[in-house]
């Protein structure tokens, strides 16, 4: 006869969890959110391979990085005097399954750094002030893990007789690739412009270790312009990474996988008028996409190749956005100080549907297309989310639930 525990239970008779199959295990686990489905792969070995079974297969996004800035005065303004506020992060909604994430660990983050790129779970961080002639340093952190690296600039002979040095402009740095999700080992991109030629120059890290290289300037894509008017920070986009260019109908693009550069066409309608668009992914199946939103009409286009294309782009959706702008506290109704008082400053990245809209002295808002939620985007106290907005999604899979649990490289 089975010796009785205290409760009555049997001393032999399993608990309920540890007596349900493994595929009714992994139903259940499917139904926690991503942190708590981490949590519960750490009871056993048993739970650790069902809850390898219910990973999702795309990242989770855990919430947005940003630099908080104070609220400017509406126009006509004085001379932007804006002070550099250490980074924030601003969980998802429901932030009992969102841990609250910080930048703190790296002092050097909070003494001028500021983040230029969030992605496969790094943030890439550069000097505030730097003359755009010098390639930088880069610092790289694991808001997860709590892991960083101060990446040295390249070294001065990795381009022989380089007489670019003098005139070289930085445009800015990303994340092109990760080989381990909780280890420092990734390739970055530097993108410069020598000459008139844009050239990468791309680091491999290894625990810490970086190594640089520099790829021959881009002869297929001419700077016949100033680079200053290139955007620093790119935006990941359906499998590569574009930088904006200011008041220009074209985007810089670089393929991760064959670091070629070339340049990406916006929408004749778009681009002919100097319209400011943004571009970014459609939330339900991540097709490139364009939006704009110009005289209070947003419109967002997407990749296709009709006949009655633009470009290479369709008109999706067009929405009026006036009654939208009505519920922004304080804006002038006036169409003409409404129009030079708002603009499409960004589409999430975290594929939520959204896109923010930027005001001129009336805060910053999140808008989603569906369900025309307008949601005003501040901190604790009191200031706004500054421009721009990165999704931060976690490495993934996990590194303890991963098959390749030891590769690097």
């Amino acid at each position: 006869m089975a010796r009785k525990r205290r409760g009555g239970r049997s001393a032999q008779t399993p608990a309920p969890a540890e007596a349900a199959p493994v595929d009714a295990l992994v139903l259940i686990l499917r139904r926690l959110p991503p942190a708590d489905l981490l949590r519960a792969a750490l009871a056993c070995r048993r739970w650790r391979r069902a809850a390898s079974l219910a990973l999702p297969r795309a990242p989770p996004l855990l919430g947005y990085f940003f630099h908080p800035q104070d609220t400017p005065p509406p126009p006509p303004m004085e001379v932007d005097k804006r002070v550099l506020y250490p980074a924030a992060f601003a969980p998802l909604d429901d932030a009992s399954a969102s841990p609250r994430l910080s930048l703190a660990f790296a002092p050097d983050a909070a003494r001028g750094f500021a983040i230029q790129d969030v992605h496969l779970g790094l943030v890439l961080l550069l000097p505030s002030k730097l003359p755009e002639m010098l390639l930088p340093r880069i610092l790289v952190l694991d808001p997860a893990s709590r892991r960083r690296a101060l990446l040295p600039p390249p070294p001065r002979d990795a381009v022989p007789n380089d007489r670019w040095r003098r005139t070289r402009h930085v445009i800015g740095v990303a994340v092109l690739s990760r080989a381990h999700p909780s280890r420092l080992c990734f390739e970055a991109v530097c993108l410069a412009v020598d000459g008139d030629r844009p050239r990468a120059w791309v680091a491999s890290v290894r625990d810490g270790d970086c190594t640089w290289r520099a790829l021959p300037r881009s002869k297929e894509v001419k700077v016949d312009f100033d680079p200053v008017w290139f955007e620093k920070r790119c935006v990941h986009a359906g499998g590569k990474l574009y930088w904006h260019i200011c008041n220009s109908g074209r985007m810089l693009v670089l393929d991760p996988r064959t670091l070629e550069i070339s340049f990406l066409l916006a929408p004749a309608e778009l681009g002919d008028h100097f319209c400011k668009y943004r571009i970014g992914e459609t939330p339900e199946d991540g097709r490139l996409c364009i939006a704009s939103m110009e005289e209070q009409e947003l419109q967002l286009w997407v990749r296709g190749d009709a006949k009655w294309s633009d470009n290479g782009w369709l008109l999706e959706r067009k929405m009026r956005m006036r009654k939208v702008l009505d519920r922004v506290p304080g804006l002038p109704r006036d169409v003409k100080s409404r129009i030079i008082s708002t603009y499409l400053s960004d589409i999430d990245a975290g594929r939520t549907g959204k896109v923010f809209i930027k005001t001129l002295g009336y805060g910053r808002y999140s808008f989603h297309l569906e369900t025309w939620k307008l949601e005003r985007l501040v901190t604790e106290d009191g200031k706004e989310h500054g421009h721009p907005i990165f999704a931060y999604y976690l490495a993934w899979p996990p590194a303890f639930l991963s098959p390749l649990e030891e590769a690097c490289y």
